[in-house]
């Protein structure tokens, strides 16, 4: 264990090395399930933050003895941490198994976190007091998205047999599946259908393998309503893949569909064309007529008028959304952009004026459109906790099992401990919580207690800036922008140094296995082994190389490199547009959720460190700037799994 838990737990290395030994032999203990051995090491752990965590080891070994009195003891504890209520849902899960209900109904109303299994089982205890009840809300999470939990097939049973789930919600429910490629669960409940509306299941099989091939030999001039579907989620499939021959086909077999299904295929395609940046996007989605879309068709039919920059499609798309849907920040922005375009710039400037608030991407750009200069809402003094309040937050216990559980590298179980700890602090405290967890080199937990701040901020704590003279280095080698780089490394890792993705992104800068013994040969590093991926400068080194690369390769335009970073050059030159495109509109039609979301704070980020960091600065929209149009680009085949 490191000198810096001495901060925290102000106990001698030695105990803090000692208390970590016996924790990790109690843990490895309880996953093969021996408790033979664990005793000493159980009593010497009594006194620790981690205790709840060893009693909850030894309780589950013990799952099926007789007496249950250490078990409601262990569930009746004051004491607030995650592992109880873990323990609590699994207990309950293992109580609705033997039917023992009455347990069941007296523990269930303590527990926090309920999955889909529990809330099925809780609906079985509910269908024993009031069945009518029970079979409205088993309904309603038919509808919910936890409908194919195996432990709901009982009451969906029941529910369907007396009429209170119909024909309908299950063929909707099929179609929802089917939509989403979930063709696994919709096959489950083909056989609630009646005969002449069912899907042949072979046929949907096939559909899903090869659909081009099943829709080029399907006759559907006699076909009735399960054939019919079936070619329909052919077709969803095929454009998905590519809306073009999806529409090729669908000339061919569109007159055998009701006027009703038509216009689904077509929001379909409309919204699968907007995805792959389409020119035909908006004309198949007017084809659509009055369908209902969903939240996702809706969005991507704004991003298509925004390619295409028609703000009058682009105000009357967002109008169209639900309100809720309307008051996303992105629409907002949008939306005022639209307003400006069309010449009402009052209406617009009551919308940017409140988002102009936000510190995030389009909170920037809301505040710049306002003229305000970049980052001119944050403040970079720091804030200083007093020595009782950092001392207070230190001897909580939830802090403290946070520490312990960090420090042995068990980061999924120390989150769950610091977001339980978070629930209820004001924004001193978490600024105090923040501070801690900074002087642990705890940064990715500093920044989540900083950003949930309302009113009282701390930048430095919400953008923190370690290993800076390790960097400075690499920074001076490739010559990328400091503010960019730390930009993209807190948005990859959150400076966690051990992070590794479950891609094999590794390090600071998530950097690929591949891209870093490319980038290794590069440089001329010489004696680069795959191991020296996690060595904190070799990573800094090669990460700053690959953002020079793609940064170089895309006329030093930092939206296209992010994106690159993150997606690889083929697809981030691919997103490009047939005319240049303002760099907001191109973020913000990137198609891949997590690689659009990336690039805005990425970006959003890079403002607020140049800031921090006393560097002149452009604003975000001339940072953004404007993408050129698409052209051929040489890149390594593998950079394109970053």
């Amino acid at each position: 264990m490191r000198s810096i838990c001495l901060f925290l737990l102000l106990l001698p290395l030695p105990s803090l090395a000692d208390e970590a030994k016996d924790f990790m032999a109690v843990r490895a203990a309880f996953a093969v399930g021996k408790e033979a051995g664990m005793q000493d090491a159980l009593q010497r752990l009594q006194d620790s933050p981690l205790e709840p965590y060893t009693t909850y080891y030894r309780l589950r070994l013990h799952w099926d003895d007789k007496d249950t009195s250490a078990i409601h003891e262990f569930l009746a504890r004051e004491e607030d941490t995650p592992v109880i209520d873990q323990f609590r849902g699994e207990w309950l899960k293992e109580m609705a198994k033997q039917k023992r209900w009455d347990e069941f109904a007296a523990e269930y109303p303590y527990l926090i976190n309920a999955d889909a299994e529990l809330t099925c089982y809780a609906l079985d205890w509910q269908r024993m007091q009031d069945e009518a009840l029970a079979l409205r809300a088993a309904r309603k999470l038919w509808f919910g998205g936890d409908a194919d939990a195996g432990s709901c097939d009982a009451i969906f049973d029941v529910a369907i047999k007396l009429g209170v789930i119909t024909e309908q919600d299950v063929a909707q429910r099929i179609g929802n599946l089917l939509e989403t490629g979930e063709l696994k669960e919709a096959k489950k409940l083909v056989h609630y259908l009646p005969p002449a509306g069912r899907l042949p299941l072979a046929e949907l099989d096939e559909a899903s393998r090869n659909p081009q091939r099943y829709l080029g030999r399907v006759k559907l001039d006699k076909a009735g309503i399960g054939r019919r579907k079936t070619a329909m989620f052919a077709l969803q499939r095929l454009a998905r893949q590519a809306a073009k021959p999806a529409y090729v086909q669908w000339q061919r077999l569109g007159k055998y569909f009701l006027p009703e299904e038509r216009q689904y295929f077509y929001s379909w395609l409309g919204y699968e064309a907007a995805r792959q940046h389409d020119s035909r996007a908006l004309e198949w989605y007017a084809a659509a007529g009055d369908t209902s879309l969903n939240p996702q068709q809706l969005a991507w039919r704004v991003r298509a008028a925004l390619r295409e920059q028609n703000w009058h499609a682009v105000w009357e798309g967002i109008g169209s959304m639900s309100v809720e849907q309307q008051n996303e920040r992105s629409w907002r922005y949008w939306k005022a952009r639209a307003l400006i375009a069309l010449g009402h710039e009052r209406d617009a400037e009551a919308i940017l004026m409140p988002l102009s608030r936000e510190y995030r991407f389009y909170g920037q750009l809301a505040a710049e459109e306002l003229g305000a200069a970049p980052a001119a809402g944050i403040v970079t003094a720091r804030f200083v906790p007093d020595e009782p309040e950092l001392e207070a937050m230190q001897a909580r216990p939830e802090i403290q099992r946070t520490v312990l559980l960090y420090q042995m590298g068990l980061r999924t179980e120390a989150a769950k401990e610091w977001d339980w700890a978070m629930r209820g602090l004001d924004d001193r405290e978490l600024l105090v919580a923040a501070e801690v967890a900074r002087r642990n080199e705890m940064y990715d937990r500093s920044i989540n207690a900083a950003v949930r701040t309302v009113s009282l901020h701390d930048f430095n704590l919400r953008y923190p800036a370690p290993y800076r003279d390790v960097l400075k280095a690499s920074i001076d080698e490739h010559g990328v922008e400091e503010a960019w780089v730390y930009g993209l490394m807190r948005q990859e890792s959150r400076f966690v140094t051990f992070a590794k993705s479950n891609v094999g992104a590794a390090g600071l800068m998530q950097i690929m296995p591949e891209t870093a013994r490319w980038a290794a040969h590069r440089i001329g590093l010489k004696g680069y082994r795959k191991g020296l991926i996690h060595q904190l400068d070799v990573n800094l080194r090669l990460g700053t190389y690959y953002m020079k690369s793609v940064y170089s390769r895309f006329d030093d335009n930092p939206v296209l490199a992010s994106a690159a970073y993150n997606a690889g050059p083929t697809r981030a030159n691919r997103w490009r547009g047939e005319v240049p495109l303002e760099g907001a509109i191109y973020a913000e039609t990137i198609p891949f959720d997590e690689t659009r979301d990336y690039v805005m704070k990425v970006m959003s980020n890079t403002i607020y460190y140049a800031k921090l960091f006393g560097h002149p600065s452009e604003s975000l929209k001339q940072r953004l700037g404007v993408v050129g149009t698409n052209k051929p680009q040489q890149a390594p085949a593998h950079a394109s799994a970053m």
